[in-house]
């Protein structure tokens, strides 16, 4: 294991073992160490997040684990974190629990997330229905040529790991509650299905929005010029990345499909799209308290909305349509 490895495998044990036992290393809402449980899905929002928050606060120190949701939701009822985000809200007897425990919750919604469906470019299909989506996932439809004349094979359909919960609200949402069938395959991380959609045209990828906006591509401004950008009373246009294929979505009750732009996501055009929620049992003025105040301020919904996903607290304002 390296050096760098080592430490923050190190820190994050003893802020976890300081949590558990009620006693924390000392910190501010701007200062300190903390660590955060987020789902995975979410994770270049947060780690862009981290970053800007960091710079504008360099006492502080949030260490992300990005892991499925339901690993995030256990560690904070076994008090082993203080602060996660995830794509459901707590129940009430979640919080019940944690009162049992002395523990107050505290959660907001951070922003509305669409998950895309994306395609090889080589392959023809520039939409789908909510049902031909449901008959994919269920194995009932199995080859490209039953939704439109196609010279691709078998419909082969891939997701971030097992315990997604994108593949969870699927299955709430859209196959009613029955499990995936078919050609349909758990990959190790988002990364992951976008590259095997780029290099297979057989396959179609499930995915947050966030990892398909040009901000994946990279930012060549310094964390100093982007803080100060992200400032700005701007208007946002936003496109997608043009590695892979965004397929447009349609209701089955609509004659329209639509893309997930914000502004289809904001009128609910865009149908598949849920809430991110992030959840916390720290005491206010502590330093995830601060990161929370961070992430529902203007600056990180600004960070937000330079994704692609909905901010809770700004509507979008213009949306880039080809």
């Amino acid at each position: 294991m390296n050096r760098k490895l080592y430490i923050g495998t190190l820190l994050i044990a003893l802020v976890a073992l300081f949590t558990a036992c009620g006693k924390q290393p000392k910190n501010t809402f701007s200062s300190g160490i903390t660590t955060v449980m987020c789902d995975e899905s979410f994770e270049n929002i947060i780690s862009q997040e981290i970053e800007m928050f960091e710079y504008h606060y360099p006492k502080a120190n949030i260490m992300p684990y990005y892991v499925d949701e339901q690993t995030a939701v256990d560690s904070l009822m076994d008090l082993k974190t203080q602060l996660i985000i995830i794509s459901n809200k707590l129940s009430k007897a979640h919080e019940a629990q944690l009162k049992l425990k002395n523990r107050r919750l505290y959660q907001q919604r951070l922003a509305v997330d669409a998950i895309a469906l994306i395609v090889n470019n080589k392959n023809t299909l520039d939409e789908l229905s909510i049902s031909e989506l449901r008959n994919i996932l269920l194995g009932e439809t199995k080859n490209w040529d039953e939704i439109e004349p196609s010279k691709l094979k078998k419909i082969q359909v891939v997701f971030d790991h097992k315990h997604s919960s994108i593949v969870k609200y699927m299955v709430d949402s859209i196959t009613g509650g029955k499990p995936f069938a078919g050609e349909v395959y758990a990959q190790q991380s988002t990364r992951d299905v976008i590259d095997k959609v780029s290099k297979n045209k057989n396959t179609i990828g499930l995915i947050g929005v966030s990892w398909i906006t040009p901000d994946m591509r990279g930012r060549n401004k310094s964390a100093a010029e982007y803080y100060q950008e992200l400032q700005k009373n701007d208007t946002t246009t936003l496109d997608f990345n043009d590695n892979i294929k965004v397929l447009k979505i349609r209701r089955d009750d609509y004659p329209i499909a639509f893309k997930p732009y914000q502004a289809y996501i904001f009128s609910g055009e865009y149908p598949l799209y849920r809430s991110i929620y992030v959840a916390t049992t720290a005491a206010r003025g502590s330093l995830p308290h601060g990161f929370l105040t961070f992430l529902t301020g203007y600056v990180g919904q600004k960070i937000i909305q330079n994704t692609g996903v909905l901010p809770a607290a700004i509507q979008p304002r213009m949306v880039q349509v080809n």
